[in-house]
């Protein structure tokens, strides 16, 4: 069955690079394009088309924005220049997340799991949750994050917080350490700390956080400061403030 296609995008010549990748694809329709926050609504709620190619920044307002303004729920594919909304695209369920300038080949790619996941229904026979309910609960950062998405050469892949071992500060990004890896992540250790859970993920330093579930033993570094390590045989001093908090933390 053909699946219709919603093209957001406020650059002409991105929209048209849009329309010429899609016409190779025999089971996508293109049957419609807007160039800003309010007529991407408007489009959505008249044409309702299964698949929607969203960029992140518009005319009017993000991307987001117009997710949490439209009543629709189509398969989001995200498409821009800037890599730091990668989180964010995820958290809402989009089906992928383009960076461009991207080629051909992954562009069909994002499709194909479109293909895969429109055609093949929740594990748990429920109904996932839509795009727009995804993004007032990511938005609004009253729930602790369940699962980070992290670039890992050409892709983005997910990463269970139960397998972060400790956060690491990184200029204005942070680096995630899940077992031999690392991967920089584009948010604040400020982000992180207000959304992660912290009975889990410990702030025992301005420029680090570790995941409780994975703390071997802390033992004395000087008089005021404890040393935190952890099961991957790496250790964090804590600052005094971060000391503090632990040795209340076992009382």
């Amino acid at each position: 069955m053909t699946k219709t296609v919603l093209i957001v995008e406020d650059e002409p010549v991105a929209a048209e690079t849009l329309r010429e990748y899609l016409q190779e694809e025999n089971d996508f329709e293109c049957v419609g394009e807007a160039r800003s926050a309010s007529d991407a609504i408007e489009a959505l709620e008249r044409l309702e088309p299964d698949v929607l190619l969203l960029d992140v920044e518009l005319p009017g307002a993000t991307g987001v924005e117009v997710l949490l303004r439209s009543e629709h729920d189509p398969a989001v594919i995200f498409t821009t220049a800037y890599d730091q909304h990668a989180v964010t695209a995820f958290e809402l369920g989009a089906f992928d997340y383009l960076v461009k300038p991207f080629g051909r080949e992954r562009f069909a790619e994002a499709l194909a799991r479109v293909r895969e996941r429109m055609g093949r229904p929740p594990a748990d026979g429920s109904e996932e949750p839509s795009a727009s309910r995804r993004a007032r609960t990511a938005l609004s950062g009253e729930d602790p994050l369940e699962r980070l998405f992290v670039r890992s050469g050409g892709s983005i892949v997910p990463v269970a917080l139960d397998d972060v071992v400790r956060l690491e500060a990184s200029g204005d990004y942070v680096r995630v350490h899940v077992g031999d890896d690392s991967y920089l992540v584009s948010l604040s250790m400020a982000e992180f700390e207000r959304r992660l859970d912290p009975d889990r993920f410990l702030r025992v330093h301005r420029s680090h956080m570790v995941n409780a579930d994975h703390i071997d033993r802390v033992e004395e570094h000087d008089r005021r400061r404890l040393r935190v390590h952890l099961d991957d045989g790496t250790s964090v001093v804590a600052s005094r403030s971060g000391s503090q908090d632990l040795r209340d933390r076992t009382v």
